[in-house]
């Protein structure tokens, strides 16, 4: 295992203080445990112009969400990007991507707006991908409101964040709106029980590894064949065309590697303009540690770029 310096100098730190996997805590000791750890190594969050919560009418209950205006925006509309965050679609919240989404909001510069979608296993698959998309459109409906531009609308998420915006491209593909500029999928799941050779390979006890992965599922999922649900595989959906371009991200050192090319190649051979970048040395959650990571700071960079360029009408 080849892993870039900084990784390896993170991985004997997480030895050393004696951190135990997640799978391995309670749900409450998981979820605290996942945010002191996101906030540690995401360094100082940027400064943004205004940050502000509201509610959202949703499926069954109102879903929270957080809006990052970078700038007043008296004279332009800005262009907007939804993001959902990781977890697994069992821990996270609204805080757990403010510096990602704070970042991305002033190297944009667009308003970001991240939503708070239900956690498992209390509200198990199909719970989040609703609120997702119900939140989406209600955003594409009102973004003016907010001061941003629903021409310009786009979408993102890492892990399970990635994989709920792949699902959210599905229903606007198939409600005929609304209209999505691009996606951004960091890492994403793609598919329940992918047998891969990332999947097989990566089982470091001190990483994010394959234990992680069916634990997670083991809480989304009420039913294991809703893993056949495109919704919760998006690979297996049975035609990829028509949907957004995409940048699809990934580590060389996560199990999730293979799945998340293999469905940048899938949205390839179906038509769909797409980037695919992989990061070399890295492991899952790295886009989350700008604090320790020059590599978190270049691919957020990589990200920014690619979403200015495809809000200004330009490729990827």
């Amino acid at each position: 295992m080849s892993l870039h310096p900084q990784v390896a100098a993170m991985r004997e730190a997480r030895i050393r203080d004696g951190a135990p996997p997640l799978y391995t805590l309670s749900l409450a000791e998981a979820r605290a445990a996942d945010l002191a750890s996101i906030q540690e190594d995401g360094g100082e969050v940027e400064p943004v112009y205004e940050v502000f919560d509201l509610a959202v009418p949703g499926p069954d209950t109102d879903i929270p969400i957080r809006v990052y205006r970078p700038q007043a925006t008296e004279v332009e509309q800005l262009p907007v990007l939804v993001y959902f965050f990781g977890g697994g679609w069992v821990l996270g919240s609204v805080e757990t991507s403010d510096g990602v989404c704070r970042t991305l909001a002033n190297a944009v510069p667009c308003l970001v707006v991240t939503v708070g979608y239900r956690l498992a296993p209390e509200n198990p698959f199909p719970a989040a991908v609703h609120d997702c998309h119900e939140a989406t459109r209600w955003i594409a409906e009102h973004a003016a409101d907010l001061g941003g531009d629903p021409g310009r609308l786009a979408v993102a998420g890492d892990s399970a964040g990635g994989n709920l915006a792949a699902a959210v491209t599905l229903l606007a593909r198939r409600d005929g709106g609304p209209a999505l500029t691009a996606q951004v999928l960091v890492y994403p799941n793609t598919a329940h029980h992918g047998d891969t050779e990332s999947m097989r390979d990566n089982d470091d006890s001190a990483l994010f590894n394959r234990q992680s992965v069916a634990w997670y599922w083991s809480h989304y999922l009420a039913d294991p064949d809703d893993g056949k649900n495109p919704l919760v595989s998006p690979l297996l959906a049975d035609d990829h065309s028509g949907l957004p371009p995409a940048l699809v991200i990934t580590a060389e050192y996560d199990p999730l590697r293979d799945e998340g090319e293999q469905y940048a190649e899938r949205l390839a051979e179906s038509g769909v303009d797409v980037t695919a970048s992989r990061y070399d040395g890295m492991v899952h959650g790295f886009f989350t540690m700008a604090g320790i990571l020059d590599d978190s700071r270049t691919a957020l960079t990589q990200v920014a770029d690619y979403l200015r360029n495809r809000f200004a009408g330009g490729a990827g």
